[in-house]
């Protein structure tokens, strides 16, 4: 397993960052202002993701996405526990925005994460079609902060 940096020609990968946010207009928001990682297992992309700064303290996943033949396997974790220890150097907190489906914030918290707030009417606001994820139809966004180093404050 490896896990590389990508700097250029980022939207190679637009099929993996569509299946974690299902609008392109949405993605180019943050796709270049952000750091993109992709995890490699025997040279094929299983995992994705891009990270962007928010506040000189505050790292944000933007975009986290595994193969979906590939999940389940721990590349989601793997990736997760590479950008923190990596983002740790810079910054005391990474969060992630994300649905309240339970299979996504269950995610998270096995990674570590915590609740932190809601963003109301997040999904419903900013997307023009509904966005379903494991069965649950998303309208507010849920923030989940990670502590990274207890050394400084957000």
């Amino acid at each position: 397993m490896k896990i590389r940096k990508i700097t250029e020609n980022k939207k190679q990968f637009m099929q993996l960052l569509l299946d974690a946010d299902p609008d392109e207009k949405m993605i180019d928001r943050y796709l270049e202002r952000g750091c993109m990682y992709v995890l490699y297992e025997n040279e094929q992309a299983i995992a994705e993701c891009v990270v962007t700064e928010e506040t000189p303290q505050i790292a944000e996943i933007k975009n986290i996405a595994v193969r979906p033949d590939m999940q389940g396997y721990g590349y989601g974790r793997k990736l997760i526990d590479f950008i923190a220890d990596t983002y740790r150097k810079k910054y005391s907190v990474l969060q992630v925005g994300t649905g309240d489906s339970p299979v996504t914030t269950l995610f998270y918290e096995k990674c570590g994460f915590v609740f932190s707030h809601i963003l109301p009417g997040f999904f419903t606001d900013n997307y023009d079609e509904p966005i379903w994820d494991g069965g649950v139809l998303l309208k507010d966004m849920v923030v989940y902060r990670r502590i990274l180093r207890e050394d400084m404050n957000d």
